[in-house]
């Protein structure tokens, strides 16, 4: 799940998004679309722009207090809701019980939005803001939320207190209680044409090739090509991976987690299937696929097998020999003629 927060020129489709955003009216946004596409940085521009002291029609003015505030992740006026696996990796504190819990050995970082940060987050929404200018909370991913924490928030957004305003941003909003989605005015997001994408990602450092490469990749979404870009993986390694499973060469995942390991063998899987019924391919060049197809049976037993996997990939009770299942259940597919 990539952040959107790259140091760097902000995307244009996203600033383009915001201005729109904060042109129209609203105590509680939710921006919704599939992973990649920038939710995280939108929500988190709309915030900075509602408490900054000096906003403008494109947005905050990124020299106030109030910027400075949210930039150092200091801001009195701002709640971030995250798992904290995510608040960690974005630089947000946790609340100082969690921190003490997990720096204790008490439990792990949560993967889900805790019940105890909204019911925080619903304290914090009913005091006075500190600064003057309201308050925010920024809820992500949205869908991140189990029922008892959905149901905690969705009593604060039928009854918002005066000063406070919501945004989530989710790349599953299916997940959401329809409850909430009706609580919100909906936003879904834009996604950007290619050159527009290619542009951004030279302007973040990726040589141009590197960078289409990259987008095939990750399906077209732009955080997340920019992630691989970053993770010091190279494009080469990603044309050669689907020859590589088809000889059993663990090897070529490298230090990949499972999980990390179980998308790119789904979007594999994805690219066989759509090729052996003529349609094109999305995330390899077609030449890098193999030149036998296996059989849409075969194809259609991996998909199942390996969305199973996922279920369980975070948690693997063997990371090693769970990449050498893996690697071995997809030469067996890609070697399969029923």
């Amino acid at each position: 799940m990539s952040s959107g927060t790259a140091a760097g020129p902000l995307a244009p489709w996203i600033a383009a998004q915001r201005s729109r955003l904060l042109a129209q009216r609203g105590h509680a946004w939710l921006l919704q679309g599939p992973s990649g596409l920038g939710q995280y940085a939108l929500g988190l521009e709309m915030v900075r722009a509602w408490l900054c002291d000096a906003p403008t029609a494109d947005g905050a003015c990124g020299r106030c207090g109030s910027c400075h505030a949210i930039e150092v992740r200091t801001h009195a006026d701002l709640c971030v809701l995250m798992p904290e696996v995510q608040m960690m990796a974005l630089g947000w504190p946790l609340s100082e019980k969690a921190q003490a819990d997990i720096d204790d050995k008490k439990r792990k970082p949560s993967r889900e939005i805790r019940v105890e940060a909204m019911r925080d987050a619903v304290e914090f929404s009913q005091r006075t803001s500190a600064r003057g200018r309201g308050k925010a909370v920024l809820v992500y991913p949205a869908e991140q939320m189990n029922h008892i924490t959905a149901n905690a928030l969705l009593k604060t957004l039928e009854e918002p207190p005066g000063d406070v305003r919501f945004v989530l941003a989710s790349e599953a909003a299916h997940q959401l209680l329809p409850t909430i989605r009706s609580r919100c005015l909906g936003h879904t997001m834009v996604w950007p044409g290619q050159d527009d994408m290619l542009a951004w990602m030279q302007s973040q450092g990726v040589a141009a090739d590197a960078a289409a490469a990259f987008l095939r990749a990750a399906g077209g979404r732009p955080d997340d090509a920019l992630a691989l870009a970053r993770s010091g993986r190279s494009p080469a390694a990603w044309a050669a991976l689907p020859q590589a499973v088809a000889k059993g060469d663990v090897t070529a995942f490298g230090d990949w987690a499972p999980h990390q390991a179980i998308d790119a063998l789904q979007k594999l899987c994805h690219d066989l299937m759509a090729a052996s019924v003529g349609a094109p391919v999305r995330y390899f060049a077609p030449a890098d696929l193999p030149k036998a197809l296996p059989s849409i049976g075969a194809l259609s037993r991996w998909s199942r097998a390996l969305s199973r996997e996922a279920r369980t990939a975070e948690h693997p009770f063997n990371a090693g020999l769970m990449l050498e299942a893996l690697v071995a259940q997809a030469r067996n597919t890609l070697h399969s003629r029923n």
